[in-house]
């Protein structure tokens, strides 16, 4: 099955508990991402790496708080704690995690006027990280993602990845969600209604 990869979307400290964005429990994943990891025959990964200032912190908007929401150039943008902050320790992935086998590491959210959520598309949903690109010249059509978070960052990776015509998976006991005014429920109609297939129970390497 060479023609399919995993994609591991943004275990970094800022995401892990301690972290500026904690996930609740999002470091209970990294063992069963790590065995995903050692299986699939090509692992990408996702980083989140935000200039500071970023026009996505609520620290750029004064008179906002963290989880409010504003009106950007896109359109609606939720304004998040400042987190992943290029070349700090919170933007690091997580120690635990085995990164080494990964081929490619996608660095998205590094424009300071937008924020990205998703390892194909930047928040205004055409300016491309390159990643379909490289994924279908590499003959890659089958994805199964997971990580963090479940709502935003890979629910916006798979959609992406399903529009763009690739067979998308989502392996939902390897991610965390933040769940931001039920987001989980809303993000996983969306992800079902488009054609990605959720896997819900402990899932232990490649599609047969």
């Amino acid at each position: 099955m060479m023609n399919e990869a995993l994609i591991v979307i943004d275990v970094q400290n800022d995401f892990c508990p301690g972290g500026a964005l904690a996930v609740t429990d999002g470091d209970s994943i990294l063992p069963q991402v790590n065995r995903l990891i050692a299986e699939f025959p090509h692992v990408i990964l996702t980083q989140d790496w935000h200039p500071a200032g970023h026009s996505s912190f609520a620290s750029a908007h004064p008179g906002t708080k963290p989880f409010d929401s504003t009106t950007m150039p896109y359109g609606q943008q939720t304004l998040w704690p400042d987190h992943c902050i290029q070349g700090t320790s919170g933007a690091d992935f997580h120690d635990s995690l085995d990164w080494i086998r990964a081929e490619l590491i996608v660095r998205k959210g590094f424009r300071p006027e937008i924020d990205s959520y998703s390892a194909f598309f930047e928040n205004d949903r055409t300016t491309p990280t390159g990643l379909g690109g490289y994924l279908k010249e590499r003959g890659i059509s089958k994805l199964a993602f997971c990580g963090l978070a479940l709502d935003y960052c890979v629910a916006y990776s798979a959609l992406d990845a399903a529009k763009l015509g690739f067979e998308a998976r989502v392996l939902v006991s390897a991610c965390r969600g933040i769940d931001l005014g039920g987001s989980v429920a809303t993000m996983t109609a969306q992800m079902q209604d488009a054609g990605v297939t959720l896997v819900q129970e402990s899932f232990n390497g490649r599609q047969n």
